[in-house]
């Protein structure tokens, strides 16, 4: 995967279409990342203990990293990702300006 945990990236589909957020978790195996503050889920916890009430818990669950765009950190835009290698160092650049990602 071309996009990595602390990336600023954009939603470009689904009920979050347009938001941004920072990658907490990237999952390469199933090309899946979880967005800080998008893609949330309600979750009914009951009470566990005596006194303790149930409640309801809002979390991020993964979405396929072809659903999000990174946002370059140079120019503000949505981006593809591409790579340049130089002795021996493999560096990400975005494909818009040509400058180093991170």
């Amino acid at each position: 995967m071309k996009i990595h945990k602390g990336d600023n990236v954009m939603m470009l589909t689904g009920k979050d279409r347009g938001k941004t957020g920072k990658i907490l978790v990237t999952i390469p195996q199933d090309e899946k990342v979880v967005v800080e503050g998008l893609n949330l889920m309600k979750r009914h916890t009951r009470a566990r203990k005596q006194g303790q009430k149930g409640q309801i818990i809002s979390k991020e669950r993964p979405v396929h990293a072809a659903s999000v765009a990174l946002v370059c950190p140079s120019c503000g835009k949505t981006t593809r990702i591409g790579f340049k290698v130089e002795s021996d160092a493999k560096t990400r650049i975005c494909k818009k300006c040509k400058n180093e990602v991170k």
